[in-house]
């Protein structure tokens, strides 16, 4: 028997992301902006619903290329909302252009996004030690930190619970439950990792 964060349940859709994605150090900044973009769509909703929709957002954005979604129209913007196959929440859909706007920037000034939020954390993965799925924080100082920062920038969003959400995700921290299997392997994905721009 595997012992599993119990937030993925049975779901094998969740199971797999848990198991090969969450937590894992990301320095991309393709997938980065993927994972920036995904979070703010999840905002008041589950992640298992995000998931499920994310083959239609990287058919729909590009294969989330921030240059690409940067230059989108209103027009195109309005036609992604009629698409079922994406959250279609007009907010979420045009923020997604604010975020790949102000993203760009975010390149520009420090060399790669990746620099810029793995700064916050000294480019090393902050390793929690939880004993239980109610243990687990909402936010933290650092999350804090980097949304006021990014709302300061122009990002949308990104408050600090999905800034949080986003940090676990991209394996800034790691917070699967200590008797969890990914823990230790999570744990040992630790060393600090080479930026890809």
């Amino acid at each position: 028997m595997i012992n599993r964060c119990g937030w993925c349940g049975n779901d094998p859709l969740y199971m797999s992301y848990h198991d090969e994605e969450w937590g894992v150090p990301v320095k991309d900044d393709q997938t980065l902006f993927e994972f920036l973009l995904l979070e703010g769509a999840q905002a008041g909703l589950a992640w298992i619903t995000v998931l499920r929709k994310r083959d239609g957002y990287r058919r729909l954005f590009d294969g989330f290329q921030p240059g690409k979604v940067a230059r989108y129209s209103d027009r195109r913007l309005e036609k992604l909302l009629q698409d079922p196959g994406i959250i279609r929440n007009r907010l979420k859909v045009f923020g997604a252009r604010t975020n790949a706007r102000a993203y760009l920037q975010v390149q520009e000034e420090f060399g790669s996004f990746s620099d810029y939020i793995w700064g916050f954390v000294d480019g090393r993965p902050i390793q929690n030690h939880w004993r239980r799925l109610e243990d687990l924080p909402a936010t933290s100082p650092i999350s804090d930190k980097i949304s006021k920062d990014m709302k300061r920038r122009g990002f949308t969003f990104v408050g600090s619970t999905i800034m949080y959400a986003h940090m676990q995700a991209t394996g800034m921290v790691n917070d699967h439950i200590a008797d969890c299997f990914r823990h230790r392997e999570c744990q040992q994905l630790a060393k600090p990792l080479t930026p890809r721009g």
